[in-house]
């Protein structure tokens, strides 16, 4: 009796098993024999930290060494509020000959959290490639709500445009880059907004430009229906979307976008769920309808903070060198 139980039992069991198997093989398998195509990863949180776990996906190292060859200026202050050093860190070749271009990362965390050091394994890597590369910090919610950090890398930016000559960098050939909420302060500045009540380009802005942007799953629409009662969103803008609408219209990226905006880098994993990947869509069409070039990669299968992956971090860092090789150098 009990071994005609136990028998269907240990069969079931053993089917689960090998499904799981499969499932949890298949991405590395499929991109192996594709291995020109984004990187595939596992939908739900629970089997990537699975994969993680038995090592079929390793975690990048998110504090990496600077290596002897680079040379690290850190604590730069662009800026002083009320007593609050903002700054910036500076990375580049210590055998650097030429003026070489600028790439600005910004990091996310919601617009409340992260540092400037978030971004250091991009830092160091884009660094020894032969570019300067630089991170910048900006007031979280703690220190004030939506437009504070907005300002704060407008005017990191235009700091940056005025001081090339002295940290070896081309104040004309500079891209922002950011993720999630870094990817959305990345873009406002790249599109040309505006502190609420300036009517035009201050002179530096005026004979600079940013020349690229690159987005790694941003929120580019805070309009859309996933934005207007999100509490992360409402607690950036300090009101509701009923309160106050045209702060979601002022804050969103994708409001800013026309023909004279540089060209656009999208990265986001499909199965985001914090940012959802119609938020890239949205951006890739406005893009496009414009005639503003671009490259987008909807990387299948992939969660919010996808590129903290080595798999998909590599695969993140090679479409920017091919990117900025086209639009930098």
């Amino acid at each position: 009796m009990k071994s005609g139980i136990l028998k269907p039992l240990l069969i079931g069991l053993a089917s689960v098993l090998v499904i799981v198997v499969l499932l949890m093989i298949t991405p590395r398998v499929w991109s192996a024999l594709h291995p020109d195509q984004p990187p595939v990863g596992y939908h739900f949180l629970t089997p990537t930290y699975l994969a993680i776990g038995v090592g079929l996906e390793h975690m990048i190292n998110r504090r990496p060494a600077v290596t002897e060859d680079i040379q690290e200026i850190k604590n730069i202050e662009y800026k002083n509020v009320n007593g609050k050093s903002l700054q910036l860190d500076i990375y580049k070749r210590k055998n650097l000959s030429s003026t070489a271009p600028l790439l600005v990362f910004i990091h996310g965390g919601g617009w409340r959290s992260g540092e400037r050091a978030d971004y250091l394994v991009y830092l160091i890597a884009f660094a020894k490639k032969g570019y300067v590369t630089a991170t910048v910090s900006y007031r979280l919610l703690k220190d004030a709500p939506y437009p504070a950090c907005a300002e704060d890398i407008t005017d990191a930016v235009q700091w940056l445009f005025k001081n090339g000559e002295i940290y070896g960098y081309d104040p004309d050939r500079i891209a922002l880059i950011g993720g999630s909420a870094g990817a959305h302060l990345a873009m406002l500045a790249a599109y040309h907004w505006r502190k609420p009540g300036t009517k035009s380009d201050s002179t530096s802005m005026q004979v600079h430009r940013i020349k690229a942007v690159v987005d790694i799953y941003g929120p580019t629409d805070l309009t859309t229906e996933f934005s207007r009662t999100n509490p992360t969103v409402t607690s950036f803008l300090a009101h509701s979307y009923v309160e106050a609408p045209e702060l979601f219209l002022e804050a969103s990226p994708i409001h800013y976008l026309s023909r004279s905006c540089p060209p656009t880098m999208i990265l986001h994993g499909t199965s985001d769920q914090t940012v959802p990947i119609s938020q890239s869509d949205l951006l890739q069409s406005r893009l496009n309808t414009l005639g503003i070039p671009y490259a987008y990669y909807r990387v299948p299968l992939w969660p919010h903070t996808m590129d903290v992956i080595k798999r998909v971090n590599e695969f993140s860092e090679a479409k920017m060198t091919l990117f900025f090789n086209k639009y930098l150098k």
